[in-house]
């Protein structure tokens, strides 16, 4: 199917509070650039902070008498729902909050248990895979998910939102894309290192979309910050002076 004719569905489920005033975005929209430098897609892009819908009750009816579905209805989980299951890509956004994904993406998360196999007591797996199992895989399908943060690096704050995902999908299940200091890098507005920095995050979607994959090298590249700690420090120092001082809107 990879390498078909047909024309791809990209669907990203942006989930930032802040909506297109994602920090997250600007490297998530690089990537799509290169993706569409090799092959045109058809694009959706949905913002979970605008969606209306239920936090998840906790019934299991999804895995029990429903075999699921889910048993509220009256929201817009269902149709996000068939979005996913419709779609060939899909790409979550998301920066960092408190180490974790934002409350609002953790609450649309929680409702999409039903795309989880009923768990049946069985034990952990032992070579990566989901925990127990998509209801709904396909092989054919790929899941990127790109997160920043503010941190200096990614190995030690994302371990949590890793776990996450490797129990949901496998560690083998999707690509990480997780980006460090980008907030700073977006905040001093300097389009020209800006513009620098997200030509190896373009370069990576074109080789995606041909590929169909990330390889881990690729993906260690796109974790190195745009920064030195020195100089990352004195960003710092000067970003919460202002917040003191109350420069910043």
């Amino acid at each position: 199917m990879w390498g078909s004719n047909k024309k791809k569905k990209v669907l990203v489920i942006n989930g930032s509070p802040k909506c297109e005033n994602s920090s997250t975005m600007v490297v998530t929209n690089a990537f799509l650039k290169g993706m569409k430098e090799y092959e045109d897609y058809d694009l959706e892009i949905i913002n979970v902070q605008r969606l209306n819908f239920k936090p998840c009750l906790g019934c299991l009816s999804c895995w029990g008498r429903t075999e699921g579905e889910c048993i509220i209805r009256d929201d817009d989980i269902k149709m996000v729902k068939e979005k996913i299951l419709n779609a060939d890509i899909i790409i979550e956004s998301f920066p960092l909050f408190f180490f974790g994904m934002p409350g609002i993406l953790k609450l649309f998360t929680d409702r999409l248990l039903s795309m989880m196999l009923t768990y049946r007591g069985h034990k952990p797996p032992e070579n990566g895979e989901s925990l127990h199992g998509l209801r709904y895989y396909d092989e054919n399908k790929r899941f990127v998910v790109i997160s920043s943060c503010a941190y200096n690096e990614v190995d030690l704050v994302y371990d949590s939102v890793k776990a996450q995902f490797d129990f949901i999908c496998g560690k083998d299940g999707y690509y990480g894309i997780f980006v460090p200091q980008l907030k700073t890098l977006v905040d001093i507005k300097n389009e020209n290192k800006l513009n620098r920095f997200l030509v190896k995050f373009s370069q990576a979607g074109k080789s995606f979309m041909e590929n169909g994959n990330l390889d881990k090298e690729t993906l260690s590249n796109l974790s190195k910050p745009p920064f030195s700690d020195g100089a990352y420090k004195i960003f710092l120092d000067q970003f919460w002076q202002e917040e003191k001082d109350g420069k910043r809107s």
